[in-house]
């Protein structure tokens, strides 16, 4: 940043050069059932707090108010709908700069404003909107599932949201639900998914989960690596995830294009 970018430079700065100019969803399509994935997981919201979608919850800061103009989350769910795979959405629940996240936090989370007048309401209007078969939650660690309200929010997603009797839910809801709730499990402890559906969630880079620039050809996974990944994971029970990291203006660069069974779309 100091060699690269003007003094006092601001990250919110990054959003005008994120155009998506170059993003056709159906091209991404093509790619991923080529490639033999069965499900794709867009990261609709990640730890900057940005939105794929003009949520309601994130003034100014979502692709379609800065950046893109566009509602990226919207066209990606009509390209994956017109597919055979089924379609995942990433949401993380904190966010390194919000002021309400850091004031909760600062209260060592016996406060939950964050929790009630962002994450909940942005969640479900992100389900009614766009109704993933797949809801992948991260960011969710810092804190326990109390102070998430995940009980509160499971609960109308299997009762009362428009996938209840469809939606899919991995183990990310809070400190401590790793390995032990969730639909599926995202961990590495084999003795609590012996009997369990599980993931193994994997990065081409192995150095970064989104687009580098500056990427060397020997900072990808191999082919061999990848397979025998694959056959370790698949042996045990476990679908691969497969994380591809697209550039600014919407492709997916040649070099880390997925070419296994799984993959996560991570923007």
């Amino acid at each position: 940043m100091q060699n690269n970018y003007p003094p006092r430079f601001t990250y919110q700065e990054f959003a005008r050069d994120f155009t998506a100019e170059l993003f056709d969803p159906h091209k991404w399509m093509a790619l991923f059932e080529k490639s033999g994935a069965k499900y794709v997981i867009l990261t609709a919201k990640h730890l900057d707090g940005y939105t794929l979608w003009p949520s309601n919850y994130s003034f100014s800061w979502n692709s379609k108010d800065v950046g893109p103009d566009r509602d990226l989350l919207g066209e990606f769910t009509n390209a994956v709908r017109n597919t055979s795979m089924k379609f995942g959405l990433y949401y993380t629940l904190f966010e390194w700069y919000h002021p309400q996240y850091m004031s909760d936090k600062k209260s060592k989370f016996t406060k939950n404003d964050f929790v009630l007048h962002k994450v909940l309401p942005e969640m479900m209007e992100m389900v009614n909107l766009y109704q993933p078969d797949i809801l992948w939650s991260g960011g969710d660690w810092q804190a326990n599932d109390t102070y998430w309200k995940s009980k509160e929010f499971l609960a109308w997603l299997y009762n009362e949201s428009p996938v209840k009797d469809t939606v899919l839910v991995n183990d990310g809801w809070g400190n401590g639900t790793e390995c032990r709730h969730g639909g599926y499990f995202v961990c590495s402890n084999l003795s609590a998914i012996k009997n369990h559906k599980w993931e193994k969630a994997v990065k081409m880079d192995k150095l970064s989960w989104g687009y580098r620039r500056n990427v060397n050809y020997e900072d990808f996974q191999t082919v061999k690596e990848l397979i025998l990944i694959l056959a370790q994971t698949v042996s045990r029970g476990g679908n691969l995830l497969l994380n591809v990291g697209p550039t600014s203006d919407g492709r997916i660069d040649l070099l880390s294009s997925p070419t296994r069974k799984m993959v996560i779309c991570k923007w």
